[in-house]
């Protein structure tokens, strides 16, 4: 048996409007990338999440990205390693204000986005945020590409590091994500999907887009939460999962 954790982006709407189904996608995972009100969520909607997070015995993380409602955090920006500290600090102080007042706590932190991507090949910003997260709260499960940049600063800084795969996305043979621009960067079948996924965790391989094998670390899987149907997709890979002998991991002490 083995066991994988499931996690997902959500609490990423604002105000009046929606994305995603975090009601039903909150039902299959084990893990919960909560936004903290920069790229994406408000104060409402944390709230919100965290409890339905715990309602559902779902681990709650923090979801950071860069201050960029307009372009969903995706878009790069430039600013010092302090800024990045800061607004590490600040995002991540947001949500655990909102856990506490619910009896909740946090698990894990997972940067979004383009400050996700950019910390996954630049030290200094990796090295920001996982001084952030040291400096806040040790304890703190770092998610970060697996192989990256972000894993090895959150293990130099003493971390405990989660590598986290993709259940969508093609390799590049370098073991980065292909970009978002590009045509091939989505895997839209998702019996290919999840076919890849289950070779990533049994295997430890994955194949990138010019057909090299690559040797990757699957801690936890990332499933996007706000497709048309990412439900029943989710749903889908529970399934299948299961029928691998793999199963859901409940806390970070398990082995």
């Amino acid at each position: 048996m083995k066991i994988i954790d499931l996690n997902s982006d959500i609490g990423e709407s604002f105000g009046a409007f929606k994305v995603g189904n975090d009601v039903e996608v909150l039902k299959y995972i084990s893990s919960a990338n909560i936004a903290c009100g920069y790229h994406a969520g408000d104060h409402n909607v944390m709230f919100e999440t965290v409890k339905l997070a715990q309602k559902n015995g779902v681990k709650i993380g923090a979801h950071p990205g860069f201050p960029d409602l307009a372009g969903f955090g995706r878009r790069e920006m430039n600013l010092s390693t302090r800024e990045i500290y800061n607004l590490i600090i600040y995002q991540m102080g947001a949500l655990q204000a909102v856990c506490k007042a619910n009896g909740a706590s946090l698990s894990h932190v997972k940067p979004h986005g383009a400050l996700y991507n950019m910390a996954g090949q630049r030290r200094e910003i990796a090295d920001a945020i996982a001084e952030a997260i040291v400096a806040l709260d040790s304890k703190l499960v770092l998610f970060g590409l697996a192989g990256s940049e972000l894993i090895k600063a959150g293990r130099q800084k003493g971390l405990q590091v989660a590598e986290e795969v993709f259940t969508d996305r093609t390799y590049q043979p370098d073991g980065t994500l292909t970009s978002r621009r590009e045509n091939n960067a989505f895997i839209h079948n998702s019996c290919e999907a999840i076919q890849r996924v289950a070779r990533m965790i049994t295997e430890g391989k994955v194949k990138a887009v010019d057909g090299t094998d690559l040797d990757i670390q699957a801690d936890t899987i990332c499933v996007h939460g706000d497709g048309p149907k990412a439900v029943e997709f989710v749903s889908e890979l529970r399934k299948a999962l299961a029928q691998e002998n793999i199963f859901l991991r409940k806390s970070w002490s398990e082995q």
